[in-house]
């Protein structure tokens, strides 16, 4: 019987978090989300050529010193 594996990382252990994941893990709509990052000195933000990938700790980081966004 063969075993299928999956290569999926747990959304908490990734570095890099895509608009959808980044909503569903910081319970942010994804509006607010493009919002935020469509600011040029965004700290939480790479851009991979037009996607976009929001970066998980520095994220955390903001939302921890924000009172609200």
């Amino acid at each position: 019987m063969k075993v299928k594996t999956t290569n999926e990382v747990p959304i908490w252990e990734k570095s890099n978090l895509t608009l959808e994941e980044a909503a569903a893990y910081f319970n942010i709509g994804q509006n607010k989300l493009r919002e935020l990052t469509n600011d040029k000195n965004c700290s939480f933000v790479i851009w991979v050529g037009t996607k976009r990938l929001i970066k998980r700790l520095k994220l955390e980081e903001y939302l921890a010193k924000a009172f609200s966004i």
